[in-house]
């Protein structure tokens, strides 16, 4: 008895120790566990209303269940012909980011770090993930100023060679590979910033050895810096994968016009429309349900080969 009383006196002191020296540190981690609980935990409460008919100024508990045990706005949503082209319009563009977009600051970052001028390295760099802070109603701006059908600069460039005008932004096909493009300038350079701290991560020593077996450059990137590179790549991918429905507000409303609303009519549009301007609230909320549950589907899918692949996964 008096051995387990001298235990817990000691463990009680040595916790006491512990956060009298590292209280500040849980202290910076109470505003960030404040604010996920307001922001993030206390809406699954309104999750809800998918199930319930809508009524402003009512509580969610007290609202009346909608009809089919709840299940009637996901079936309105179901049938909506908009929402089955605002899915597929979300999948193929979200699809198209991801092969292009993807791999694109992963090949910036070998680049970069294949370049020998450290000043070159870090002018490119910056000029690079400057975009990333433009938001996407400049960057729509901008894009109506190259790509405009008569005033657009690349327009005005190809009737001053004797071609005619092209439809950038007014063709639908076009329009995706605008889309796509913007997508890939905005967020490159950003992105290459992780791939970089991950390649410093990378020992100096197997570069070494690899030259002195007489690997040349491409070798070199091939048997070392991919592999090297392999878990965050593998990481940023379940992410990207896990949010395959995810799909930013502002740019493809930023971007889009009339002519093409077959194509730039995505989830987010759709619930702004009906949601927020529809004041369907009720099939808009059954279908940012949706969204968050194929996402985590998409997402454990994910892990789960990355995993039975031998990588680390998230989890």
């Amino acid at each position: 008895m008096a051995t387990n009383s001298l235990k817990a006196k000691s463990s009680g002191a040595g916790f006491k120790n512990y956060m009298r020296r590292y209280w500040v540190l849980y202290a910076m981690l109470l505003l960030p566990i404040i604010y996920f609980f307001i922001f993030k935990y206390i809406p699954f409460l309104y999750i809800q209303i998918a199930f319930k008919d809508y009524k402003i100024g009512m509580s969610p508990f007290a609202m009346p269940w909608a009809k089919n045990k709840g299940m009637f706005y996901f079936q309105q949503a179901f049938r909506n012909r908009d929402f089955r082209f605002a899915l597929r319009n979300t999948i193929m563009l979200n699809g198209l980011d991801l092969l292009v977009g993807f791999p694109a600051p992963i090949i910036l970052a070998i680049i970069l770090n294949e370049i020998k001028c450290n000043a070159f390295k870090r002018v490119t760099q910056t000029i690079a993930y400057l975009p990333h802070f433009l938001s996407w109603i400049i960057i729509s701006g901008l894009a109506l100023q190259v790509f405009a059908p008569t005033t657009g600069l690349v327009n005005i460039a190809l009737n001053a060679m004797g071609y005619s005008s092209k439809p950038f932004l007014n063709n639908p096909h076009n329009w995706v590979v605008i889309y796509v493009l913007l997508g890939v300038w905005q967020s490159v350079g950003w992105n290459t910033i992780i791939y970089l701290a991950a390649i410093t991560g990378i020992n100096t020593e197997l570069y070494e050895a690899a030259e002195v077996d007489g690997a040349g450059r491409l070798r070199k990137i091939w048997h070392i810096t991919l592999p090297g590179l392999r878990p965050t790549i593998v990481v940023l991918l379940i992410l990207s994968l896990g949010n395959m429905l995810g799909i930013d507000f502002a740019r493809p409303f930023s971007l889009q016009n009339n002519l093409v609303k077959s194509v730039s009519n995505v989830l987010s549009t759709f619930v702004y429309t009906n949601g927020i301007r529809g004041l369907q609230i009720s099939m808009t909320t059954a279908v940012g349900l949706f969204q968050s549950v194929v996402n985590v589907i998409f997402l454990s899918i994910a892990n789960f080969i990355a995993k039975r692949l031998g990588e680390n996964g998230i989890w």
